[in-house]
């Protein structure tokens, strides 16, 4: 027998989440709890004849062998039932609740964090195309209603609000949602709301205002969520206990409206759940202990208040009074601000905005100096001003930016984008590029040690250590940050020092031995430390114009500032080498987001811009970690493609070369292809199908032979770009134009040859391979698959060929000849050729076989 179970005090979203799990296992029967909330009694009363429920007292419990259990995942929430629960049972469990140690085992379901159960239910409904009555739809509406406030509650999201509307458009009642979501107060309930009004008490934790409100009475009386909720909204309060002692049993209710507030935290240390804005429990203590442990519990449900010193920016990029409107226009593009404070002898003087600078440009005022122009009486604030105040401050002086004082001295600076981050969480980002002003922290101390060489990790804590007693700061950065994240070996060492990198590598140098090379323009060096392992220590810079020119300069900076030059956000974290926060994963961008969603993103609008490469490079990682650029990325990857013309063929090939032979070829072309890349690489171009027929015929070529063993070398990637080419024309220039090797120059010299002086149409299907061998022995391997794969149409088999012609293990050499008696000298290779040749065509000939036939 299979049942659908709920939890006690069974609520809308709950009795929705048990009708529609009935959809979905029509065999299972729906059990209803004990105790029902006044709510969902009050809906019952009219509509209790429209599905088909039990109460418990009708099962026959050990014929029960699986539960399917929905809007909770734990016992304790399921009332007295269960006490019938067998040990052998299985559980289906659908809940929107965080998973727990209380969780019960569960063989199938979901567990998500959303807004209402319901709409899990919902979309497996959708999935397996199972239709509703409108009815039906109402009564899944009401429980998404109900549990995300009308859609108001944080755990919201768009889930929630696709299932509302699938139920709209499946006949849900909205009258009805409305009518039976908020009903009106009987006189008893009435009057425990009068008296709750009249006996409570207002604590002000950290600026949250929390009202308890207490009362006791023999008997009992519904509807405390529907009180506690109108509690909260005439008070004002940020959040509200209700504590009522009903008989012998004491209710407590909980809400929040305060982002600040979790109710949750001190109701599930009463046994109870729910969510952090809306909780509940029941105990049968003394009322006076529980109004005395909730009143204590307080401070530990109360987030820090948000201050100015945990939002701002820092440092801050500032600018003179006599510098240019050119030049701070110039900074306000390459950093994406919207203006900038003015400095004068370390004073704030002005605020210079993008509007002002704008307004300037239009009058032809580029060669002004920014004091004519700027705000002159700048509105700050100090680091201890709260969230709440800096909004405050912003809407009241239509002001998008305040500068950071603390003793006289510019600090940091707190924008719009830094509030809207601070009041929508942690992971909310403006657009798709906000940085966070404290870094997000994972501790990866026992990863480390764990994944990688027992070596790396000493060295690395060596590092640290070494730079603490220089007082620097050492970070291990980029890609072996990603790749430990990612559990992939790689110990290619890029340290970055909040100090002077070279300082420390002579520092290194003579603690530990080895050699090191500095690099004096930018402080950084490479130490090659005594074992072998190459260490680059870079000091964190910045770019930065020393006013009043107008040409970027490099200085010491910070880490984040550092990170923030990085390419994309999975590759901008870092782990902290110093010895109190050894092992520390520092994550100001949200590259670990990132990462474990499989996104692709820059950090700021400009990346491609300024670095037109990192385009291809961002195709690189896609293909290397079956990864996808994230929208606002790719878009911006379509708009910059352009600035490729002005990127030397030198550094766009040594993104190439990567991409299309470290990587998957074939999906790299069709990568650049669908970003519109092509245009911007080569002019004279084929269609895009005949090119692509071209490229997936060499890919398929390549991949027979490395099934035996046998690979091209590097340069094959070079035939990727030429499959674009009508390569029967004599000019392969642009081609050409990206060759970085001699073997690359080759390859197309032997494709040209082929072409033209040796078609492999013309080969006769009588022809042995030791005649093929002869007309084909100094063409490289390359250059054979991509004609073939690009022009020829006939019965010979290239593949055959290279593949007796690679794995050849020659029987005669020059030491042989030698042997019997013969002068080295240009004939040596004819002879050998002839022996190549015979061996192909004959395998089982000796060496004496062979020299015979030659001589």
């Amino acid at each position: 027998m299979h049942i659908i179970l709920s939890h006690t005090n069974l609520d809308y979203d709950g009795l929705a989440s048990m009708i529609a799990a009935k959809k979905l296992y029509p065999q299972a029967e729906i059990v209803f709890p004990s105790k029902i909330s006044p709510e969902v009694e009050h809906f019952l009363a009219i509509y209790k004849d429209t599905f088909p429920y039990k109460r418990p007292k009708e099962i026959t419990w050990e014929h029960v062998s699986r539960i399917i259990l929905v809007d909770t995942n734990v016992f304790s929430r399921i009332g007295e039932m269960k006490k019938h629960i067998q040990k052998d049972i299985k559980f289906i469990v659908y809940d929107h609740h965080p998973i727990t140690p209380q969780t019960v085992p569960y063989i199938d379901g979901i567990i998500s964090p959303i807004g209402a159960t319901a709409t899990l239910m919902i979309e497996q409904l959708k999935e397996k195309e199972i239709k509703i009555s409108p009815f039906e739809a109402t009564v899944f509406a009401l429980g998404i209603y109900s549990d995300t406030g009308s859609f108001t509650y944080k755990q919201t999201t768009s889930r929630d609000l696709s299932a509302a509307a699938w139920c709209i458009e499946n006949g849900a009642n909205l009258t009805v949602v409305g009518q039976y979501r908020d009903i009106p107060l009987k006189s008893d309930a009435q009057n425990l709301f009068q008296q709750l009004q009249e006996n409570n008490e207002i604590h002000t934790i950290d600026g949250v205002d929390i009202v308890i409100a207490t009362y006791e009475q023999e008997g009992y009386t519904g509807h405390l969520s529907v009180i506690s909720r109108k509690l909260l909204e005439l008070s004002g309060a940020d959040a509200v206990f209700s504590i009522v002692r009903m008989g012998e049993k004491v209710f407590i209710t909980a809400r929040a409206s305060s982002e600040r507030a979790n109710v949750l935290s001190i109701i599930q240390q009463l046994g109870g759940g729910g969510h952090s804005k809306a909780a509940s429990a029941m105990r049968k203590n003394n009322m006076k202990e529980i109004v005395e442990f909730v009143t204590d519990k307080l401070p530990e449900m109360v987030t820090p208040s948000i201050t100015a010193a945990f939002i701002m920016s820092s440092p801050v990029r500032v600018v003179a009074p006599d510098t240019t409107i050119e030049i701070a226009s110039k900074m306000l593009y390459r950093y994406g601000h919207t203006g900038f404070p003015v400095i004068e002898n370390d004073k704030l003087v002005g605020i210079i905005s993008r509007r002002d600078v704008d307004k300037a440009l239009h009058h032809g005022l580029g060669h002004a100096p920014v004091k004519g122009y700027m705000s002159r009486h700048p509105i700050y604030i100090g680091p201890d001003e709260s969230l709440d105040d800096i909004q405050e401050r912003m809407i009241k002086e239509q002001i998008g930016r305040l500068p950071v004082i603390e003793n006289d001295k510019l600090i940091g600076i707190v924008s719009r984008t830094d509030v809207i981050s601070a009041m929508h969480g942690t992971y909310h980002r403006q657009g798709n590029f906000t940085r966070a002003s404290v870094p997000l922290k994972r501790q990866l101390s026992d990863q480390m040690k764990k994944q990688l060489s027992g070596i790396a990790f000493e060295l690395l804590y060596s590092i640290g250590k070494e730079a603490d007693t220089l007082g620097m700061r050492a970070y291990l950065i980029g890609g072996m940050v990603r790749d430990l994240l990612m559990n992939r070996k790689n110990e290619d060492m890029d340290i970055v020092i909040e100090g002077d990198g070279i300082l420390l590598a002579e520092h290194l140098l003579e603690k530990h031995g080895g050699q090191i090379r500095s690099h004096e323009e930018f402080r950084t060096a490479t130490w090659k430390h005594p074992s072998g392992f190459k260490i680059d220590l870079t000091s964190a810079r910045t770019e930065y114009y020393d006013f009043p020119a107008a040409l970027p300069k490099v200085e010491l900076s910070t880490i984040k500032e550092d990170l923030y030059r990085r390419d994309f956000t999975i590759n901008a974290m870092g782990i902290c080498l110093h010895q109190e926060e050894f092992g520390d994963l520092i994550d100001y961008f949200y590259g670990y987001e990132d990462l474990t969603h499989q996104r692709i993103k820059v950090l700021y609008n400009l990346s491609f811009v300024e670095d037109p490469t990192r385009i291809l490079r961002g195709l690189r990682f896609e293909n290397r970690f079956n990864f996808q650029m994230d929208e606002q990325t790719e878009a911006l990857a379509k708009e910059s493609a352009n600035n490729l013309l002005s990127v030397s063929k030198q550094r766009i090939s040594s993104e190439l070369w990567r991409l299309l032979f470290e990587e998957n070829p074939v999906l790299g072309m069709n990568r650049l292809e669908s970003l519109g890349l092509m245009p911007f690489l080569l002019k004279k171009r084929v269609d895009s199908e005949t090119a692509q027929k071209r490229y997936t015929r060499l890919h398929h070529s390549i991949l027979s032979l490395t099934k035996q063993g046998i690979y091209p070398d590097r340069s094959i990637w070079i035939s990727y770009l030429l499959s674009y080419i009508p390569i029967e024309e004599p000019d392969w220039s642009e081609v050409e134009s990206y060759c970085l090797s001699k073997q690359e120059i080759k390859l197309l010299g032997d494709i040209h040859q082929i072409i033209h002086e040796k078609p492999l149409s013309k080969i006769s299907p009588s022809q042995s391979l030791g005649d093929i061998h002869e007309q084909y022995s100094d063409i490289e391997l390359g250059a054979l698959l991509t004609y073939s794969s690009f022009c020829v149409s006939s019965d010979f088999d290239v593949i055959e060929y290279l593949h007796a012609r690679e794995r050849l293990v020659r029987k005669v050499n020059g030491g042989d000849l030698k042997k019997v008696g013969l002068k080295p000298g240009p004939h040596f290779r004819h002879l050998l050729l002839e022996a190549e040749k015979i061996q192909l065509n004959y395998p089982e000939y000796t060496k004496e076989d062979i020299l015979a036939k030659i001589l």
